[in-house]
């Protein structure tokens, strides 16, 4: 499978991906734990199929410590022990936030006191808006057909 389209080589592609960019960076900037946000974003990837950023995300998450065995079960977290109570109510909003059209009612009431519960203001619009994006970003990386397995941490750290 080759990508189709590289969206950083069109002057325009550029232009709306440089302050997609920034939607991001001020997200990672927020106080809602950088780990948490790799998990959040590594879950909502694995969900969609997009390879490039399941990539981004298990190698960032790995690269600022998370272990092997929390990232190996990020996709099965529910059936695990090795993750907290906010971010279990976390990535059950990744999930219920992703998987809009597969669910009747969205993101469950119950999904939604979890999360108020364990997150302040900031927090929750930080959540919500990373769910948001990372959906956007993985269709962009679908749609192109951008593949994973050449991502090096860090590599936009400049950006």
């Amino acid at each position: 499978m080759e990508p189709r389209f590289d969206l950083m080589a069109n002057e325009l592609g550029s232009k709306i991906g440089k302050r997609f960019f920034n939607v991001g960076l001020a997200i990672q900037q927020s106080s809602l734990p950088r780990d948490l946000q790799e998990l959040v974003m590594l879950r909502a990837s694995q969900i969609n199929g997009c390879g490039w950023c399941v990539d981004i995300h298990t190698k960032e998450a790995a690269a600022a410590g998370e272990t092997p065995v929390r990232l190996n079960l990020v996709a099965a977290w529910r059936e695990s022990s090795v993750f907290t109570e906010a971010e279990r109510a976390a990535l059950a909003l990744a999930e219920e936030g992703t998987r809009l059209a597969d669910a009747c009612e969205g993101v469950s009431d119950q999904t939604w006191a979890q999360v108020r519960r364990h997150y302040d203001d900031d927090q929750t619009a930080a959540l919500v808006y990373l769910v948001a994006v990372i959906n956007a970003a993985n269709r962009l990386g679908v749609i192109t057909r951008r593949q994973g397995g050449s991502y090096e941490p860090g590599m936009f750290a400049g950006n």
